[in-house]
């Protein structure tokens, strides 16, 4: 930092420090004791006019100050509310960011809920091949020995077909609950 900089910003706390000050209760009482010492005068021979003129002047003086002061003050409460401006910019930049995110979960969640659906079809598929089959082997069992075997043969293709679809059913479920449990967790975030 450069000696200009540097006491340029010894000028603005010291200015800004001077603004605190003069709103506060013992800058009241200071001027009103400097006010009533200024009156005082009179009874030690100098002129009332001359008293009213220096007093006069001391606040033409002290005006002109204060305006300063305030200014200084709005300048400042206007670069402070351009810095909360543009935090407030960036909060609904990122709201709307996340508005786009919430559209995607749920996009998501429909898709989940479509699978959840494909699998419920095709357990109850699945439930009533079994019948399908379980009917069969009874009917087998009613026929001669060598088409109960071959009966019990296609039973066992058709149970090993079964388990592949469970398995496969079971994967996809396993799937789906991974899928929901990173949604729930993008929800919460």
């Amino acid at each position: 930092m450069t000696k200009k900089n540097s006491k340029n910003k010894q000028l603005e706390v010291l200015a800004i420090r001077l603004t605190e000050f003069i709103g506060t209760p013992l800058s009241i009482i200071i001027h009103t004791a400097l006010f009533v010492i200024a009156f005082l005068f009179y009874f030690f021979g100098v002129p009332f006019e001359t008293i009213l003129l220096v007093l006069t002047t001391i606040v033409s003086l002290e005006a002109i100050y204060l305006s300063l002061f305030i200014q200084l003050s709005v300048n400042k409460n206007t670069q402070s509310l351009e810095e909360v401006e543009e935090d407030i910019e960036e909060i609904q930049e990122d709201v709307e960011g996340l508005e786009g995110e919430f559209d995607e979960i749920q996009e998501d969640v429909e898709g989940l809920e479509g699978n959840i659906k494909k699998l419920r079809d095709g357990i109850k598929d699945i439930g009533a091949e079994i019948e399908d089959i379980s009917e069969d082997v009874d009917k087998l069992g009613e026929d001669e020995q060598s088409e109960e075997e071959l009966a019990h043969i296609q039973s066992n293709k058709s149970l090993k077909n079964i388990e592949k679809e469970i398995l496969t059913l079971s994967t996809g479920i396993l799937a789906l609950k991974d899928d929901l449990e990173v949604l729930k967790r993008t929800i919460k975030k």
